[in-house]
């Protein structure tokens, strides 16, 4: 995620959740297994599934466990914590496989997840996230036309702002930053429009290293070096969460590059 992969790849410190929704219906005179268990082994699915994301730099692993997801919805298919997961693992597979055909189907996977999820639960910022992100990313990389326009990404996030202002550590600002960094200028882009976004995201996202990251390269494109080298810097010096090193490790390789491009 060279400078153009990393403003590309919309990366995010993620903070790992484990939830999961349960319901209880009884049938009397039934053998067959009640919601309650279904439920119960929706859940398993997606404990399942989490296991094998912390272990996601081995893309095998994270192929199981959008597999887990999977089967969870097959169980449930109501399960709103399987739904924006399977979104978020095909992202990261979407954005990491070297295979052009597999990252197509993981884009459309992952936005027709994320599209379960919102219709699921509306009202909660994980889908609309998740689904923004797969949509700002396969915008940039997949050569699948039509999976999303500008005003798809944008509405997905300035929802996730009116429901969670906060979420994933600013992340939401950050994402519409980058749209701003991105556009040519003639179709909306406004690199100022983005540092105001990802300034008003680190008031929520100090650990993010990604979004330190990118407010950098919107500060380089203003001419506000200084500022940038700042943001690199603190990246490098930042402790990260072990729960998220492999994002760490690929936002400090990229931090590295800019500094030596700018001296």
């Amino acid at each position: 995620m060279t400078t153009t992969k990393c403003r590309n790849v919309v990366f995010l410190v993620v903070v790992g959740l484990l939830c999961a929704t349960t319901s209880c219906r009884s049938r009397e005179g039934s053998n067959v297994e009640t919601p309650a268990n279904t439920a119960q082994s929706a859940a398993e699915y997606v404990a399942q599934a989490e296991q094998l994301y912390a272990q996601r730099e081995d893309l095998m692993r994270l192929r199981q466990g959008i597999v887990m997801l999977r089967q969870a919805l097959t169980t449930d298919p109501g399960d709103y914590d399987a739904a924006w997961r399977l979104a978020k693992y095909n992202y990261y597979l979407a954005t990491h496989t070297d295979n052009s055909d597999e990252r197509d189907k993981a884009f459309r996977a992952g936005i027709e997840a994320g599209k379960v999820a919102v219709k699921l639960q509306d009202a909660k910022p994980d889908g609309h996230f998740w689904l923004g992100a797969n949509y700002g990313a396969a915008a940039q990389q997949s050569t699948i036309a039509g999976l999303a326009t500008v005003d798809d990404i944008r509405n997905e996030m300035e929802t996730v702002l009116r429901l969670d202002e906060g979420y994933q550590d600013g992340s939401a600002y950050m994402v519409l930053g980058l749209v701003y960094l991105n556009e040519p200028k003639f179709i909306g882009g406004d690199p100022q429009k983005a540092v105001e976004l990802m300034e008003k995201g680190l008031h929520f996202g100090n650990a993010n290293a990604f979004l330190h990251l990118h407010l950098a390269e919107a500060y380089l494109k203003v001419g506000r070096t200084a500022d940038a080298r700042k943001q690199l810097n603190s990246i490098i010096s930042m402790t990260p969460d072990q729960n998220y090193m492999p994002e760490y490790k690929e936002v400090v390789a990229e931090a590295h590059k800019l500094l030596e491009q700018t001296g």
